[in-house]
């Protein structure tokens, strides 16, 4: 449904030009999202927290770089080193859930 002339709600523009939920190419742009998501989740949490990429990649164990790359969702982050990142280098807990 149009909320005012000539502009469509999120869900609408994405169908429009990316098809239906359960498409390959809707599907791509959905998990492309969650990956943005995750780095940019990140990368606030280290502010708020008053670190550095460095600092937070050596708590971690790994690079200035790679930290980075998560964050400008240049490089998808493995589970195990999310769970790093966030209990290790935030201090904070990771919580998943499965939606079916």
């Amino acid at each position: 449904m149009k909320t005012k002339k000539n502009t469509e709600t999120l869900d609408q523009f994405k169908e429009k030009h990316y098809g239906k939920v359960g498409t390959k190419k809707r599907d791509d742009l959905e998990e492309g999202y969650e990956n943005f998501k995750i780095g940019a989740l990140i990368h606030e949490a280290r502010l708020e927290k008053g670190m550095t990429q460095e600092q937070l990649a050596e708590k971690v164990g790994t690079t200035k770089s790679y930290i980075s790359k998560i964050e400008n969702n240049i490089k998808e982050v493995r589970l195990s080193t999310l769970k790093k990142i966030i209990e290790l280098g935030l201090g904070g807990n990771l919580e998943l859930s499965i939606k079916l």
